[in-house]
């Protein structure tokens, strides 16, 4: 993904107080996204077998084993993806992941 956009959204959520082990795994997440060239969701799910693919061109990636969840809406054709959402797995479970 050429652009992945609102890189500040996962910079606030590890700076909060008890949240600061996603650090690690979401700068890893980041680069490893930054370089991908996904054509599709298959080519997604290839590289993140854990991955969700959901409805509106969004995706959800698993965080520190499954602890968060992250949301990103994809637009493949140009190749930019914006974080929509990142919380823990019982703040996952109040929203509409194909709406946020």
């Amino acid at each position: 993904m050429n652009n992945i956009i609102v890189l500040k959204t996962l910079r606030e959520h590890w700076e909060k107080s008890g949240r600061e082990d996603s650090e690690q795994a979401l700068k890893s997440w980041y680069n490893e996204v930054k370089q991908a060239e996904w054509q599709n969701p298959n080519e997604l799910k290839n590289q993140f077998r854990n991955a969700s693919i959901v409805r509106n061109n969004r995706a959800v990636f698993h965080i520190c084993g499954n602890k968060y969840r992250l949301v990103v809406k994809i637009n493949y054709e140009s190749q930019w993806m914006f974080v929509r959402f990142i919380g823990t797995h019982q703040e996952y479970d109040k929203m509409d992941v194909t709406t946020i």
